[in-house]
């Protein structure tokens, strides 16, 4: 053996180091090799066998196996191609051999998954520079491959962030999504207009599983102390207990962001339980602030929207039902949860005296302030229509004529129902809404009433006029609560048949549908029930 040059005794830096197997049943061989690799720096492992061999890899991490081809127990050759086969090893194997130097075994090693072939006798700095160049490869590319799973994580963890709902739901995607990336323990807070700090653990990036709870209100003052001028800020040092609930005696550090996007809006900020970064987990933790930071952004921007639209669109509807003996009445009214913009549904009870009531349930195409405009406009014209005296059927002919002078594109349906309480009769049209659902003591059915839907240019057919059993209720639904992607109307108006039942108060029977039908509805619901036992 030659002795080791000045060049191949210059030790790598300490990220180039290794922990490399060396397999050779002769003793002289491995100490050799080893001592040339000590020399070098890296951890040497020996094993004298390929069983002893692929024990030591199911049990020890090692970055680069050192193999002889001629093992007295099996052939260096099929330890090999079982540690390529192996998704859990796959490390870099050398074949170096004394006696397999043919080309044909050369080729045999390569094809069975050998990264190098080396033959004996080698030149000190032939195989240190093979080792060095395979651990720098396969380094390279498990980096590569770390970061491409690391940001695909972050790609899944933006789209969890801008799908969440509310601020607590959101706060745990930051904290889980944080975890997945770094794999590391992570906390998630964010401030709420109200002052409020929400707060999302992961203790176990394994489990990954986020516990949530309110932030004491002396940590927002703590951590608007430690933020930055800027929202681009550079991950900074914080003590893991400042933001982790139940961590006041763990000395250890963490590395956080803090955001504060706008002027005067509450933070965002995300700790990982890691005292120090490298610059891939620095910039991938400054994305995830960023993202973060935007997602909290548009959720508090949709919640602000979603709120000052429910407030005008309820401002549109009847402040509180009327008082008449021997009727009860109950309504309701509930936005879409997806959707920020005002809907078109609405209802109408006007009171006309002589114990007549006429309710009225509709909705225009859309959901936009031009849809509400409609709408506001239709509910007017109906009252001053009803109080000029006119009939169900008349009120929406002279609708149609309203909609069609000024809105000629739009498109609304209307259920108007007069109920006769001294006669107890009932007289209905229907402009292409869902009929009302009369509910008997033994039972409930639709009335087979039914017409175009108004702004199709069609004639109304004639009110149905029915008199009704002494003891009756009367439900009337917008399509929103009853039909969805996964459900078609006709099931959905069947399920709210049979969900009905007289026996049940209208305010009762109103929370019961709503709770059954109406959660997390695509549409707006607008419901009324009348009743009178």
């Amino acid at each position: 053996m030659n002795a080791i040059s000045h060049r191949a005794e210059q030790r790598p830096a300490e990220e180039e180091r290794a922990t490399i197997l060396v397999v050779d049943d002769t003793t002289a061989s491995r100490y050799i090799s080893g001592s040339w690799l000590r020399r070098r720096g890296h951890r040497v492992i020996e094993a004298g066998t390929g069983a002893e061999a692929l024990a030591i890899l199911a049990a020890t991490e090692v970055d680069l196996v050192l193999l002889d081809v001629g093992l007295p127990d099996m052939s260096g050759f099929d330890v090999c191609q079982r540690i390529k086969n192996d998704p859990a090893l796959a490390q870099p194997v050398i074949h170096l051999s004394a006696t397999a130097i043919r080309g044909a075994d050369r080729a045999q090693g390569l094809t069975r998954g050998a990264d190098a072939y080396l033959t004996e006798p080698v030149e000190p700095d032939e195989l240190l520079a093979t080792v060095t160049s395979l651990l720098r490869y396969y380094r390279a590319r498990a980096a590569a491959e770390r970061l491409a799973d690391q940001l695909t994580k972050l790609s899944t963890v933006t789209l969890a962030m801008n799908s969440a709902t509310s601020i607590t739901e959101l706060t745990s995607a930051i904290a889980a999504g944080t975890a997945s990336v770094l794999g590391a323990p992570a906390v998630a807070l964010v401030g709420e207009p109200d002052g409020t700090l929400r707060r999302a653990l992961v203790a176990d990036p394994l489990d990954n599983v986020p516990t949530g709870d309110e932030a004491p209100a002396e940590l927002l003052e703590e951590l608007s102390a430690l933020q930055l001028t800027s929202p681009g800020v550079t991950p900074f040092g914080m003590p893991w207990r400042l933001p982790a609930p139940h961590a006041s005696e763990d000395p250890a550090n963490s590395s956080a962001v803090v955001y504060r996007s706008r002027s005067g809006t509450p933070l965002v900020c995300i700790a990982v339980r890691l005292a120090t970064l490298t610059a891939e987990e620095t910039n991938l933790l400054a994305q995830l602030g960023r993202a973060a930071v935007l997602a909290v952004d548009s959720l508090r921007l949709h919640i602000e929207e979603h709120s000052l639209a429910l407030i005008l669109q309820r401002s549109f509807l009847p402040d509180r039902p009327p008082a008449l003996p021997s009727l009860q009445i109950a309504v309701r009214y509930v936005p879409a949860t997806s959707n920020a913009e005002i809907g078109g549904d609405f209802y109408e009870l006007v009171e006309l005296g002589d114990g007549r009531l006429l309710v009225a349930i509709g909705d225009v195409a859309g959901h936009s302030i031009h849809a509400a405009t409609v709408m506001v406009e239709l509910r007017h014209a109906l009252r001053a229509f009803t109080v000029e005296g006119h009939g169900p059927v008349e009120i929406l002919r002279r609708l149609e004529r309203v909609l069609r002078h000024y809105h000629p594109t739009e498109f609304a349906t209307l259920c108007l129902v007069l109920v006769d309480l001294e006669n107890n009769m009932l007289r209905v049209a229907n402009a292409g809404h869902l009929p009302p659902l009369l509910v008997r003591p033994t039972g409930a059915a639709y009335l087979a009433v039914h017409g175009p839907m108004l702004g199709l240019r069609r004639e109304q057919p004639e009110e149905t006029v029915l008199p009704l059993p002494s003891a009756w209720g009367i439900v009337l639904v917008t399509d929103g609560l009853i039909e969805d992607v996964t459900t078609d109307l006709d099931r959905g108006m069947e399920d709210l048949r049979t969900a009905v039942s007289f026996d049940v108060a209208p305010e009762q029977l109103c929370d019961q549908l709503i709770e059954r039908f109406g959660q997390e509805t695509r549409d707006d619901v607008a419901l009324l029930v009348l009743r009178r036992p």
